[in-house]
C-alpha cells in the first residue's frame, strides 16, 4: 500500500477526469473464495484517499458461502480485524452501461500496509511475477458465458449457434459489443451457445491479473446490459439440471523476449520445451485445480461427458473433450498458438485460477515434465479408466458415462466427479498449498466443504436453482 505523493496526485487527476465525465462513485471490486464479486463503493471526491489509504473491509468474507452465510478457517472466520481496499488505478474504468459510475478492482492489505496474506489478486500477481523470473510472460484470457431470461423464460426460439437468436436479441447483443468498447475492451468473438437463451463473449488476452480483471468487468458489464433491457443474466455454472452449463475457459499462451512459446518448437505440434512442461505440469495438477476453477457442488452438474466441458485428464490438439485443448493457430499468426482450460466454470475466482494454473505450470517446468500422448476423439467413446472412475457420487450419469467407466486400460482417466473428491486431490496437492500459503489455501479448502455441506442431500435442481443466479 503506497501513500506516495505520486500515488495521491494520479488519484487526484483521475478524479478530476471522472467529475469531467459525469461520474459521482467508484466501485471497489474484490472476489472471494465462494466466486462472488464484493464491493465496496465510494464518492469520486473520496478517491484520492481510497488510493493512499484504502477502504475498511472486514477479513471474514474470505470465508464467505455463496449464499452469503460463513464458515471459519484455521486463520480467517469470526467478527475481528479490518482490512485496506486499495484501488489499482490503472485499471480504473468508466462503466458505460452505469451512468454515473466508475469501477476499480482493488488489491488488499492489513492495517499496517502489509500485502493481505488471503487475497486473491496479490496471489495472482505474485504467481505472474514469479513466471517473470524463469524468463516466462503469460497472456491468458476468459471466454465468458451466460444465460438470459425474461422473467424465468426463454423466449427466443432461436437454435444453438443460429443468426436466429442474435436476431430476436440484436439491440441486446448490439449494447453487450458497444458498451465493451467504450470501457476499452477488445472484443474477438460473440455467438449464440447451446443451451437456450447461452451467449458467449472471449476477449482479448491479457496478463494474468488483467485477465481476471476483464473476467469481472465483462461479467459486470453483461449484467449491466441485461437488466438495462429486462433480462436476468445467469452466470452459472448449471442453469438447468442435465443440460449444457456455462463454462469458464482460459486460455493462455507463454511469450519470452517477443516469442510465443507455443510454437515454432520441437515439441508436440510445435510446442518449445518450456511450453510442453508448462501444459504438463497444468494437466498433471487438474484434479487438485478443479477445487478452484470448478469450485460448487453445481460445477460437477456442468461437467459430464460428451459435453465439451473437458471431463477426461488428456490433452489434444483442437480437441473439445480434452481437458486441455492445444491450438496452434494459422501458420502465419505468432499470436495464434495457445491453450485452453476447458474443465473450468464461471464460479470460479478468475484470480485464483490465473494464480494456481501458473504454480502448476511453473512445477511442471522445473521437473521439465513431458505431456502424455495426445487424445483424438471423445474419450466417453473410446474408453476411459484410472483414478476417480470407482466414485458413487455420479450426478446425471448418461449412458456414454457408464461406457467411459468400463473403458480399457492405458485411456485417459476421469477428472473427479464431486467437489469431494477434488477436495482430497487439492488436500493433498503441495504445489498449490506452497503457492496460495497457508491462510489463503485453508481459506479455500473451508469455503469448499462448508458449500458441499450446504448443498448435501439436495437434488441436481435445486442445486442449480440455488446457484445459477448468484455469480
Amino acid at each position: 500500500m503506497q501513500h506516495s505523493d505520486e500515488t495521491q496526485r494520479a488519484a487526484r487527476q483521475e478524479s478530476a477526469r471522472l467529475t469531467a465525465e459525469s461520474v459521482h462513485g467508484v466501485a471497489l471490486t474484490w472476489v472471494d473464495n465462494a466466486g462472488l464479486t464484493r464491493v465496496k463503493a465510494v464518492p469520486v471526491g473520496r478517491l484520492a484517499h481510497a488510493a493512499t489509504r484504502g477502504v475498511g473491509m472486514s477479513p471474514v468474507f474470505d470465508v464467505y458461502l455463496v449464499d452469503d452465510s460463513y464458515t471459519t478457517s484455521r486463520h480467517i472466520g469470526g467478527p475481528d480485524g479490518d482490512l485496506r481496499l486499495v484501488p489499482d488505478l490503472e485499471r480504473l474504468t468508466v462503466l458505460a452501461a452505469q451512468p454515473g459510475w466508475a469501477w476499480a478492482p482493488v488489491d488488499r492489505y492489513d492495517q499496517q500496509g502489509r500485502p493481505y496474506a488471503a487475497c486473491q489478486r496479490l496471489f495472482a500477481r505474485r504467481m505472474a511475477r514469479r513466471a517473470a523470473e524463469r524468463g516466462i510472460e503469460l497472456r491468458m484470457g476468459f471466454e465468458t458465458e451466460w444465460v438470459v431470461q425474461r422473467d424465468g423464460t426463454y423466449p427466443w426460439a432461436g437454435p444453438a449457434y443460429g443468426m436466429a437468436r442474435v436476431v430476436e436479441l440484436s439491440d441486446y447483443v448490439n449494447e453487450v459489443l458497444r458498451t465493451l468498447a467504450a470501457q476499452g475492451v477488445e472484443v474477438l468473438q460473440i455467438h449464440p451457445e447451446y443451451a437456450a437463451g447461452q451467449f458467449e463473449v472471449s476477449v482479448a488476452p491479457a496478463d494474468p491479473v488483467g485477465a481476471a480483471d476483464l473476467a469481472v468487468l465483462v461479467r459486470e458489464t453483461i449484467r449491466a446490459v441485461s437488466v438495462r433491457h429486462g433480462l436476468t443474466a445467469l452466470f452459472g455454472p448449471a442453469v438447468e439440471a442435465g443440460g449444457v452449463g456455462n463454462g469458464g475457459h482460459l486460455h493462455l499462451s507463454l511469450w519470452r523476449d517477443g516469442r510465443n512459446l507455443c510454437r515454432d518448437g520441437e515439441g508436440p505440434f510445435g510446442m518449445t520445451d518450456d511450453c510442453e512442461s508448462f501444459l504438463a505440469g497444468v494437466l498433471d495438477a487438474l484434479p487438485a485445480l478443479l477445487a478452484i476453477g470448478a469450485p460448487t457442488p453445481a460445477s460437477y452438474l456442468r461437467l459430464q461427458p460428451s459435453r465439451w466441458a473437458g471431463v477426461f485428464q488428456c490433452w489434444g490438439l483442437e480437441n473439445r473433450e480434452a481437458a486441455l485443448r492445444f491450438i496452434t493457430g494459422a501458420p502465419d499468426d505468432p499470436d495464434g498458438a495457445n491453450a485452453e482450460v476447458k474443465c473450468f466454470d464461471p464460479a470460479a475466482n478468475p484470480y485464483l485460477v490465473t494464480g494456481a494454473v501458473i504454480a502448476a505450470g511453473l512445477a511442471g517446468v522445473a521437473a521439465k515434465a513431458r505431456l502424455p500422448d495426445p487424445v483424438r476423439g471423445d474419450p466417453a467413446v473410446t474408453g476411459a479408466d484410472g483414478p476417480g472412475d470407482t466414485t458413487t457420487d455420479r450426478p446425471g450419469d448418461t449412458a456414454a458415462d457408464d461406457k467411459a467407466t468400463r473403458g480399457g486400460t492405458g485411456a485417459p482417466a476421469r477428472l473427479p466427479r464431486s467437489l469431494p473428491e477434488a477436495l482430497d486431490h487439492f488436500e493433498r496437492s503441495d504445489v498449490l498449498r506452497a503457492a496460495l500459503g497457508e491462510a489463503l489455501f485453508e481459506a479455500v479448502l473451508a469455503v469448499r466443504r462448508a458449500e458441499n455441506d450446504l448443498f448435501a442431500g439436495r437434488a441436481p435442481q435445486q442445486i442449480a436453482d440455488a446457484t445459477r443466479g448468484r455469480y
